[in-house]
């Protein structure tokens, strides 16, 4: 199976101790047939909310033996209880019920008045304390809320919370999951997101805090209309395929929020970063981690599109909580075209980010959006062993909704995909998929689509999307094996040579 070397990177020997097997000792427990929701009652049929119940955390990431408060809403008032799930492989079923809360009696908590730059946050009263087993192994996990009916002539109904859990120990693969840009789009309670200002959807008027509910997914009539996964971000619809893929192969997996990468120290404990789905906003100490990463010979491996777009500070909370409000700074990108297009059509903004380019690989460009077939162009590379592909052999709907094109000039970079995309069916763009190696025999790999994950896996509870009339097929075995072949390269399986 996978082989597993202990390296210790800049001076964090000691810090946790390296346990290689341990996905594969969590996934052998057994899984839930029980955890997806199955009644869901969005206050009208074109919102977002489902006030009947919801609900949100006090932090976005927990370590073991610390506590998180889980905040709940119900309107009207009514008794409930929280399921408290590890979302992974567990033989296919995709999660495990790790505790019972409750019951608990609800109550209808107040909707923020707009605030400056129309801030929504809540000061809800917290439901109940949750301090994290210490042998709750590191994932993105699920609190189902359920309201508890009076009689069976009642019908219940649900909605998630969503946080991780972090650990500290020495790994294979640090997972990143993409929750600045989550609630950049989360329109609760009625259309409030980044891009909702009456100003204009692309300048830095409007501040979003986390401290509020998921709500459906906004782009729900143009890319995922999923209310089954209310609650949850964008973590089902886009990202968790990555994360059930590498666990169902037992790769030595951990789990980090953005917020947990403003500085590098957890990413340099680690052999490979990934980064996933659409993972467009990034606080700039995220930036200087990765490149520290980089340059400290961790492999950056890019499963995403429209990344590191938009400069987003994080500051604190209203009772001092860090890292819970974010804005549209400003673009990423330098003096690099389209970068200087965004702050000539929609700023001033107060920062501006480095070419994001010599970074990934390849950059944000215009039109940002489309669909298109990935489609090979080095079919020699090592990156499709085993695939099978051939120079020009397309993986359909594939590149969506979001890319990356124009490659900067860095040595020994590769251009590995390419092809067309098609933004609205007609308006042609280009776009790269790219490879280049790093300074101590790592490397740097980007994908260039959003979609990478819909082509590893299809776990239940997920839903496949759509955009730009071209959608994704769903389990490929040929991106699943690029996928592996670049994970066993980066952790330096001997499979890979």
């Amino acid at each position: 199976m996978l082989a597993f070397v202990l390296v210790v990177s800049c001076g964090m020997a000691g810090a946790a101790e390296r346990r290689p097997d341990l996905i594969r000792a969590e996934n052998a427990k057994p899984g839930s047939t029980d955890w997806q929701l199955t009644r869901v009652k969005l206050d009208s049929p074109t919102g977002c909310r489902s006030s009947v119940i919801e609900g949100y955390c006090s932090k976005q990431s927990v370590g073991a033996g610390e506590s998180i408060d889980i905040l709940v809403s119900t309107n009207p008032p009514s008794p409930f209880r929280i399921e408290i799930f590890r979302t992974g492989y567990y033989g296919g079923r995709g999660a495990r019920l790790m505790t019972t809360l409750g019951p608990f009696e609800g109550t209808a908590q107040p909707t923020p008045a707009p605030g400056e730059k129309n801030l929504h946050e809540c000061r809800w009263k917290a439901t109940t304390s949750l301090k994290i087993p210490a042998d709750w192994v590191s994932g993105v996990y699920l609190g189902r809320l359920t309201t508890i009916p009076k009689d069976d002539q009642t019908p219940y109904w649900q909605s998630y919370v969503v946080f991780l859990v972090t650990d500290d120990r020495p790994a294979d693969v640090l997972l990143q999951v993409s929750d600045n840009t989550w609630h950049a789009y989360n329109p609760w309670p009625s259309n409030y997101s980044i891009y909702t200002h009456p100003k204009g959807n692309q300048g830095p008027w409007a501040d979003v805090s986390f401290d509020r509910p998921y709500g459906r997914y906004a782009q729900y009539n143009s890319v995922v209309n999923d209310p089954l996964s209310v609650g949850a971000g964008e973590w089902l619809s886009f990202e968790f395929p990555l994360a059930y893929f590498l666990e169902q192969h037992g790769y030595d997996v951990t789990y980090c929020s953005n917020s947990d990468m403003v500085s590098p120290e957890r990413g340099l404990r680690c052999k490979s970063f990934l980064s996933v789905g659409h993972d467009e906003y990034w606080d700039l100490r995220q930036y200087e981690s990765a490149v520290k990463m980089r340059d400290a010979g961790v492999n950056l491996i890019f499963l995403s599109g429209n990344s590191v777009c938009w400069v987003t500070p994080f500051r604190e909370s209203w009772d001092g909580r860090p890292n819970r409000i974010i804005f549209r700074g400003g673009p990423y990108g330098g003096d690099y075209k389209y970068a200087v297009g965004r702050e000539k059509d929609h700023g001033p903004f107060p920062h501006r980010g480095p070419d994001e380019g010599f970074l990934m690989g390849a950059r944000n460009i215009e039109p940002v959006n489309g669909g298109g077939d990935w489609t090979a162009v080095k079919p020699e590379h090592w990156i499709f062993k085993n695939t099978g592909m051939k120079q020009g052999d397309r993986i359909p709907g594939l590149i969506g909704w979001e890319y990356h094109g124009d490659p900067p000039a860095i040595p020994g970079l590769e251009i590995v995909g390419g092809g067309t995309a098609f933004q609205g069916g007609v308006n042609p763009q280009q776009w790269q998929a790219t490879i280049y190696p790093g300074p101590k025999g790592n490397f740097v790999f980007q994908g260039s689509t959003i979609f990478w994950a819909q082509g590893l896996s299809h776990p239940p509870g997920h839903t496949l999307p759509w955009s730009h009339w071209s959608r994704p097929h769903g389990p490929d075995e040929r991106v699943q094996q690029m996928t592996h072949n670049l994970l066993r390269r980066a952790i330096g399986d001997a499979k890979s040579k």
